[in-house]
């Protein structure tokens, strides 16, 4: 058997494939199958602020605070029978207790009062690490990027003051130059960086003339921004690379260990194929390993990364550049 043992928030676990933060895993019994089926470890449903914020302000005079959600909430219409964020807590206190892999909380705020607030009760749960998921609501027309981007490192920088357990950062795509706003965040002490978060956008039916919501999952091959930054990122931050958002097989998993990645998150796979998936693509990651002759997770990861690579253009613009140049003989004279 190979070893594929590696680390993810500076936790050392069993194999790279960790279950991300969704509905699929708010009960025990699915907590457990996770386990049963090779999981290395699992990022517990997010807490929203939206729940925390239900108690204290009144729901009409807030809903358009909150009109970008994210991919875990169900509906874009925020509802009176919610789970408030002291069952949240008690969930995760339980659902520690049920599992013996690692556990991790996960936070999506606004406030900095409450970033700070609740990362605190979230880590006194008992659980491994918590997510930080970062997102800013695009309504603002007046706030620069700098401002945004400074605030959130703050508040990252004093979660890390306030808390003995590692902390995990999951980025959206929407940053006028991730790599920097990364690099700041990698400063502050942040121990693993997750690419990307998934979220709801508004859609439309045009015949009812009405606001619609659909449960978008992600699409085989949507791993590949992922694998750009990860590929970027190897070797230049001090934290570990999990990449997330469209990985669905172990090719996948392999494609983006070669990228630089430590570990992934999987999601939409599971709904798809079941939590036996994991079993699947752990197999298809050992199959390759015995075929490469690779022994431990460490002797491939980056292989195919900026750092590693003679040709560093790979990851900048010669692959479209090559697409224009010679698109004729990829697609045929047609």
């Amino acid at each position: 058997m190979k070893n594929l043992k590696t680390k993810f928030m500076g936790i050392e676990i069993d194999n790279p494939i960790i279950v991300g933060a969704s509905n699929m895993v708010n009960n025990i019994d699915n907590l457990k199958k996770a386990e049963d089926n090779g999981a290395a470890a699992i990022v517990y449903k997010t807490l929203f602020e939206e729940q925390i914020q239900l108690e204290h302000f009144q729901l009409e005079e807030e809903l358009n605070e909150f009109n970008d959600i994210y991919a875990e909430m169900l509906t874009n219409h925020p509802s009176f029978d919610y789970t408030g964020p002291e069952e949240h807590l008690e969930s995760l206190r339980k659902a520690k207790e049920s599992v013996s892999i690692p556990l991790i909380a996960s936070l999506n705020a606004i406030n900095p009062l409450t970033w700070i607030e609740y990362a605190k009760l979230v880590s006194q749960t008992g659980v491994d690490g918590i997510e930080l998921n970062l997102y800013q609501n695009l309504t603002n027309f007046s706030r620069e990027s700098s401002e945004i981007e400074a605030e959130q490192v703050d508040i990252v920088r004093q979660i890390k003051a306030n808390l003995t357990i590692p902390v995990s950062v999951k980025l959206s795509q929407d940053y006028t130059n991730l790599l920097n706003f990364i690099k700041k965040l990698d400063e502050v002490g942040v121990d693993d960086f997750v690419l990307f978060n998934s979220f709801f956008e508004p859609d439309i039916d045009i015949t009812k003339e009405k606001h619609i919501k659909k449960f978008n999952f992600s699409s085989d091959g949507d791993y590949k921004r992922s694998l750009r930054i990860a590929g970027l990122l190897y070797g230049n931050v001090n934290a570990g690379i999990c990449s997330n958002h469209g990985i669905f097989s172990g090719a996948d998993l392999i494609k983006l260990l070669l990228s630089g990645a430590s570990s992934v998150q999987i999601v939409s796979t599971l709904y798809k194929n079941g939590f036996s998936q994991i079993g699947k693509m752990k197999n298809e990651l050992q199959d390759w390993m015995e075929e490469k002759n690779y022994n431990n997770i460490t002797d491939f990861q980056g292989k195919l990364s900026k750092k590693t690579l003679n040709n560093p253009f790979i990851y900048k613009r010669a692959q479209y550049i090559d697409l224009l140049i010679n698109s004729e003989r990829i697609f045929g004279n047609k």
